[in-house]
């Protein structure tokens, strides 16, 4: 017990100034828990509401692809250089050092290898998992106009409200399969869904045409997926085109650690959307480091 010798009368209320209201960067947050907010602001930056999320979940339907052989060796050394990971619960505690201080993003439903028909997913971990690792949120995919889509939603769903009762948001990931079109008209549909039925992040692909508008029609931060690998300036360029439109951030796997030089390309990418540096700068950028590390 404090000891109450001494004590000085509080006179500090400062009756003439107003109660602080606190404010932040993240879209469609105001009216969350504080632990929701809280869990928001260590993946997206408040200042500025952008992330550069790092995927590497890519196993847990593909095995070991390239660049995720080792993801000890490979991904936990770019792990400072990410504001938040996207991974399996299973890579995040054999390859990840728990002193990590990025953002925490666990994949939450799976099922199918590439060897079946990947849109047949259900949730594959339970929320206390996530309470028990400190998530910042879980991702679902979402299958809008695939044959399996009301299950997929029922997944959200039931992960939404897992979520609202730990404080844990949900990221949703627009699916897009062989049969469905990566265009404005079918991304804004699936990502106002998505939103519309609770989650508190999105997670789409972009669009040369109308993205804008994707962004704009949904009430929650959307972050672009960074897709398959594209060379470093067509990647760097889409990174920016979707920042500029409105996008959250980038959540990009083989796009970082498929790169010739991974942490070149992670800084690159974080000019891009954090300080909106021009995609041509940003290459001469990612060049400048890829060179200097290999002149030592």
């Amino acid at each position: 017990m404090a000891d109450l010798d001494g004590n000085i009368n509080a006179k500090q209320f400062h009756p003439d100034v107003p109660a602080a209201q606190f404010s932040h960067s993240i879209r469609g947050a105001a009216n969350l828990d504080w632990g929701m907010q809280n869990r928001l602001a260590r993946i997206l930056d408040p200042q500025t509401g952008k992330t550069v999320m790092l995927a590497f979940d890519h196993g847990y339907f593909q095995g070991p692809t390239s660049g995720l052989e080792r993801i000890d060796l490979n991904i936990a050394p770019l792990s400072e250089l990410a504001d938040a990971l996207m991974c399996t619960r299973g890579a995040l505690r054999t390859s990840i050092s728990p002193a990590t201080q990025a953002g925490l993003v666990l994949r939450a439903s799976g099922g199918p290898s590439i060897l079946k028909d990947l849109s047949d997913e259900y949730t594959a971990m339970a929320i206390e998992d996530a309470v028990r690792i400190n998530a910042d949120a879980i991702a679902v995919q979402v299958f809008i106009g695939g044959e399996h889509e009301s299950r997929s939603v029922r997944n959200l769903t039931t992960l939404v409200d897992a979520g609202y009762d730990t404080g844990i948001p949900v990221l949703g990931v627009t699916a897009v399969g062989k049969e469905l079109t990566r265009d404005s008209r079918y991304l804004g549909l699936a990502t106002r869904i998505i939103a519309e039925l609770g989650a508190q992040l999105v997670k789409t692909y972009y669009c040369e045409e109308g993205f804008e508008d994707v962004v704009a029609g949904c009430p929650v931060p959307v972050i672009m997926a960074g897709g398959k690998k594209l060379p470093e300036l067509d990647a760097l360029t889409m990174a920016s085109n979707a920042v500029r439109a409105g996008a959250a951030g980038v959540d990009m796997g083989r796009n970082i650690f498929q790169s010739a030089n991974p942490e070149a390309m992670m800084r690159a990418v974080r000019a891009v959307v954090h300080e909106d540096l021009d995609p041509a700068d940003a290459y001469e950028l990612y060049r400048e480091l890829s060179n200097a590390k290999v002149d030592a």
